[in-house]
């Protein structure tokens, strides 16, 4: 290979290099993106809950009709709290690095967020969840999984139907299950072998809820859970639903905090100034 040619291939390596971490970047401002729409609109729904039965109660003279609005405005109140902590919760999971994680609070906190959207859509919760383990994993990226398989769940049941998340203990494996099951339309057999390609997508556009899909979730789902050393696979039938199971490896007792996040596909010397992708 000619001192030219050498040259001009570490060109292209390096600038593939740039567009994977651009692209990563993008990854991430969605997925900020899809939890601040998600936030808001919970947020206004509760707001609006508080000023409505205001009104209502100061224009009520009957102490019967005072005491229902009140009442009203209280439980809109400690949902907004439940809201304001689940949001804390993901803060807190901000960090890039391997921890022992809670599954089971990530799930609770994704669920808070999107409860009025489930029931809007006539969706029923079933959890399934066993006392598990924790998972060796980056909380903040397990929270980016949780809510889009939960959304795409959402959006495959337009009619309403159930969705089924179960956490259990795989013994012989050591890993964690996390499966996500909805009763929705499924996926068609010669679709499913694509759903992990980047920018594919089997939605046509945005539902009445304003969400769409741009291909890169399923994908960037797979690349988060292979890089912790997991598994995540699809089952699905047509007109009976579709079932996303994720494996997890177990935290051990002395793993350590601060192992580095996985570069999903990233060369080290390629990250950011920060060991950040």
């Amino acid at each position: 290979m000619s001192e030219t040619t050498r040259s001009e291939v570490e060109a292209l390596r390096h600038r593939v290099q740039e567009l994977e971490i651009q692209l990563h970047q993008a990854r991430k401002m969605a997925s900020l993106g899809e939890l601040l729409s998600t936030t808001t609109h919970e947020f206004n729904n509760v707001l609006m809950t508080i000023v409505n039965y205001a009104k209502l109660g100061m224009r009520q003279q009957d102490p019967a009709s005072r005491e229902k609005a009140f009442s009203k405005i209280l439980s809109a109140g400690q949902r907004a709290s439940k809201i304001t902590s689940s949001i804390l919760g993901m803060a807190r999971n901000r960090g890039d690095s391997f921890e022992p994680t809670d599954l089971a609070s990530l799930i609770d906190d994704a669920l808070v967020l999107l409860e009025r959207e489930m029931n809007k859509y006539r969706v029923a919760i079933d959890r399934q969840l066993a006392d598990v383990p924790e998972a060796l994993a980056c909380g903040n990226q397990i929270q980016q999984v949780l809510l889009n398989l939960l959304i795409n769940a959402r959006q495959a049941m337009p009619d309403g139907g159930t969705l089924v998340i179960r956490l259990s203990y795989d013994t012989a494996a050591d890993m964690i299950d996390l499966m996500i099951r909805d009763t929705g339309c499924g996926i068609p057999a010669d679709k499913l072998p694509r759903i992990f390609d980047a920018y594919y997508s089997t939605k046509d556009g945005p539902d009445e809820s304003g969400k769409g899909g741009t291909g890169l979730g399923l994908s960037a789902c797979r690349e988060i859970i292979e890089a912790y050393r997991g598994r995540i696979r699809v089952d699905s039938a047509v007109g009976k639903g579709t079932a996303f199971t994720i494996k997890l490896p177990v935290a051990k007792k002395k793993a350590a905090a601060n192992v580095p996040p996985p570069t999903l596909g990233i060369p080290t010397d390629a990250r950011g100034p920060q060991g950040r992708v």
